[in-house]
């Protein structure tokens, strides 16, 4: 689909009537009505505004929500039962009932209404060790089969209610343009079309069939349509970024997944975090009420993003009536719900949130819960399910579902000499760092909210890539070899290469360009190493979104692009190899939801607009009836490949593309390195290069003169880094420490003249291991704490010390993962 320039001309202009017109599928339940009525009628004020209010279990405990009366709890990507970074059902069932003990609390003249609790259940239910983690929405295009994805969803709620958990916050119904985008991989397609058909099928699986008895019973649970709406197409990919475009395309690619939703019965709607044509979604009255209400009949309950409301002008995170008088019915603040809950009640009572529209929003929020039935259901825990929950979750049916789902998402992008499918009688090398390792194959929203810090040890029940290829290869009489480097005891027959995207999540995936590892050419060289040793190489792609992969395309004799296969690895075995007679037990089924670049700087879709064709077109896809006739392709990337990736400073020991290494001596004196050996003037630092894992891809700084001297990496603009701030990023600097200085070790920001935040780590890095390379973790809140505005770092890293230090780096990047995370509050 087209991007088209909005008009600078009243661009922000809605026009209900041009919307599609529709009306809620419930007809008005008057036994439902008349309850809604009696509670109102009895709720007091304070009663009213905690229903309005979504706080975060991180943040808050069963005491509040018993206090507050608060309306709903969630748990976010990295919120786990106890504070744990992984929780079992049964943990996640003994804390939904503590907080709905709280709700139904009638102590003290309290009114019983159930809490609600939602969870980003976004592949499956991804927060719960030992589920069934289905493929990412982009995998889940390429199957182009709505059944398979209404089976998704009734799985997904058996295994949330399995767990005591109610409400979801899916299916994302976006419908992304830019694959620089770092939640592309969310959106079943870049086609409006195929978004609307998955959107109808996926929310009755979850929730059910309306009209019938199953709709919204104990086996099905509360959906939520996100992100409302153009979070697929701000500029540049952006996330929370501005969608730039016309209201005829906001409507019509865009929105183009909730006239469906809404019909299919769906209860929630998300608000999303962007802007329309610079108008805040969150605050964005028109559309919120004027045509999801209004217009579209939406009569369900509309729901802020995680302190997006806090991004409205004139709002912060605990104060925002805007939000509130634009049509949102309920405001996720998950760690400022206290405050929210303050302002808003005196906002109420003071007239700037109208009584009418509280009692709207607290109409919508109870009639939802009781279509769900919770006023009658009891604990979480009496659920039917919950006590066959070790037969529920990651139950074989389910598993055997998404194994079917990886089968039909691969896409086979070429095939040279019909190299595939493999005879598993064969010797076969399973090769690549993704080869064995679960956490990869689901990327991001597994376990933790960026996917990261995970073993496979995390995922019981769960199948690696090579677990299934050498379980089937072993069954046929033949023999696989697993090895990340490529390197082998006996020269294969065949080598299967699996490597891709690290996981990440939202902002953390933001790409300046489509490259694949820009400056980073291991992949590549393993890929053209074995094939240089005359070992037929099929490569197997694990990515969240088309990326510029033209050399590792012609390096291999077949290509495969498996997306984010979930937990059941052996679904790529199925269709990548014979069965042991040597037939074809299943074929490729996928075809392209994404088109796919051409060069790393082209947007296939805006390309497509300009008459520009893509490398593959949107619904490519060859079988192994098809002649393949890939490559050569042209390996010009269109951009430099060194060029810096995003949120890396400084990489393989020099500064990220723009950058500049800066040494400032205790005279005061600052140089520029641009070469090694270097030193200040004055000698109270040198920096001489080593080798780390290459040959000189590491810098050594001394400090041995006399007085304080610094380290600084300066930025070819300002950066901008507050969305990482907020959400809990690290700045991670891989090094290697040899001596610390006794005067003390600061680390720090600048952020133009006079401005800075520095973090004394003396006593910390003192206590770290002596010659051992380790990933540094400082987060970034340490260092707007500490003084400095991280939306102009002019000077994202600096390192100050004294004579007796000498350390060794390699990286500074942002980050999510680190060996060691430094306390900011240990000095």
């Amino acid at each position: 689909m087209p991007i088209h320039s909005a008009s600078a001309v009243d661009a922000a202009t809605v026009h209900p009537e041009l919307w599609p017109q529709g009306h809620s599928p419930l007809p008005p339940d008057p036994a439902i009505e008349a309850r809604v009525e009696a509670l109102l009628a009895k709720m007091s004020v304070e009663d009213k505004v905690g229903q309005m209010i979504q706080a975060d279990i991180k943040y808050v405990t069963p005491d509040d929500v018993r206090t507050y009366r608060l309306g709903s709890v969630l748990a976010g990507g990295n919120s786990k039962p106890n504070g744990q970074q992984t929780a079992t059902a049964v943990q996640w069932q003994q804390l939904s009932d503590a907080f709905y003990r709280a709700s139904m609390d009638t102590s003290g003249g309290r009114l019983a209404i159930p809490v609600l609790f939602g969870i980003d259940a976004v592949h499956g239910h991804n927060n719960l060790v030992g589920s069934t983690l289905f493929p990412q929405n982009s995998a889940l295009g390429n199957a182009r089969d709505p059944e398979l994805i209404h089976e998704i969803g009734q799985a997904t709620a058996r295994e949330l209610r399995a767990s005591g958990i109610n409400w979801t916050f899916a299916p994302t119904l976006t419908v992304p343009q830019d694959g620089r985008w770092g939640r592309a991989y969310e959106g079943y397609s870049q086609n409006p079309a195929l978004v609307a058909q998955y959107a109808h099928a996926v929310i009755e699986g979850l929730e059910g069939k309306l009209g019938t008895s199953q709709y919204l019973d104990a086996d099905h649970v509360i959906a939520t349509a996100k992100h409302f709406l153009g979070d697929g197409g701000t500029r540049d990919g952006k996330d929370q970024g501005d969608a730039q475009v016309s209201e005829t395309v906001l409507r019509d690619v865009h929105a183009a997944g909730y006239p469906p939703a809404i019909r299919a019965g769906v209860q929630v709607v998300m608000v999303s975090f962007s802007s329309w044509n610079g108008v805040k979604m969150a605050g964005n009255k028109a559309l919120i009420t004027d045509v999801l209400k209004g217009r579209m009949g939406f009569g369900g309950i509309v729901l802020g993003d995680w302190n997006a409301h806090g991004q409205v002008p004139g709002c912060t995170n605990e104060d925002c009536p805007v939000a509130y008088n634009a049509g949102l019915d309920m405001l996720e603040a998950p760690d400022s719900w206290k405050g929210l809950y303050k302002n808003t009640l005196a906002e109420v009572k003071s007239g700037v949130i109208p009584m009418a529209r509280v009692d709207d929003a607290v109409t919508r929020i109870l009639r939802v819960k009781l279509r769900l039935g919770m006023f009658e259901a009891g604990l979480p825990s009496a659920n039917p399910l919950v006590a066959r929950s070790a037969q529920v979750v990651g139950s074989p049916a389910h598993r055997a579902l998404a194994r079917r789902a990886v089968r039909e998402s691969l896409v086979l992008l070429k095939n040279k000499g019909a190299v595939l499918p493999i005879d598993p009688r064969k010797h076969v090398l399973v090769a690549g760092d993704g080869a064995d390792n679960i956490s990869k194959q689901n990327g991001g929203w597994t376990l933790t909210w960026q996917g990261t810090g995970l073993t496979n040890a995390n995922f019981p029940g769960a199948t690696s890539i090579f677990a299934g290829i050498q379980a089937q290869v072993k069954a046929a009489g033949g023999s696989a070899e697993l090895s990340v480097d490529g390197g082998y005891k006996q020269k294969p027959d065949v080598a299967i290469v699996v490597f891709g995207e690290d996981p990440y999540a939202e902002f953390q995936g933001d790409l300046p360009n489509l490259a694949y590892r820009p400056g980073n050419d291991h992949d590549l060289g393993l890929l053209r190493r074995l094939r240089a040793q005359g070992i037929p190489v099929v490569a197997v792609f694990l990515t969240g979104r088309p990326l510029w992969m033209n050399r590792e395309i012609n390096a291999a004799d077949a290509f495969v692009v498996a997306w984010l296969p979930g937990s059941e690895g052996e679904g790529i075995a199925d269709v990548l190899l014979r069965t042991r007679e040597g037939l074809i037990a299943h074929d490729f089924h996928g075809k392209l939801a994404y088109a796919w670049p051409r060069t790393a700087v082209q947007i296939p879709v805006a390309a497509a607009a300009r008459g520009e064709q893509p490398q593959f077109p949107y619904g490519f896809g060859l079988t192994y009836t098809d002649r393949s006739d890939t490559g050569p392709l042209s390996e010009d990337a269109g951009v430099e490949l060194s060029s810096a990736r995003a949120g890396v400073y400084f990489t393989h020991g020099k500064p990220a593309q723009g950058f500049a290494l800066r040494l400032t001596g205790a005279d005061s004196a600052a140089v520029n390195v641009t070469a090694t050996p270097a030193a200040t003037t004055d000698g109270s630092l040198r920096i001489s290069a080593l080798d780390y894992k290459a040959q000189e891809d590491a810098r050594s700084l001394d400090w041995s003169g006399g007085g304080k001297a610094r380290a600084a990496l300066v930025a070819p603009v300002p950066l901008d880094v507050d969305r990482e701030t907020n959400g809990d990023v690290l700045l991670v600097t891989t090094l290697r420490i040899d001596t610390v200085s006794a005067a003390g070790t600061t680390i720090g920001v600048g952020c133009g003249s006079g401005c800075s935040g520095e973090v004394p780590i003396g006593k910390q890095l003192a206590a770290l291991p002596r010659g051992q390379w380790l990933r540094v973790g400082v987060s970034l809140k340490c260092f707007r704490d500490a003084g400095a505005d991280m939306s102009k770092l002019d000077r994202p890293f600096e390192w100050i010390s004294s004579p007796g230090e000498n350390i060794a780096i390699t990286e500074v990047s942002l980050g999510t993962v680190a060996d060691r995370t430094l306390d900011c509050r240990a000095h």
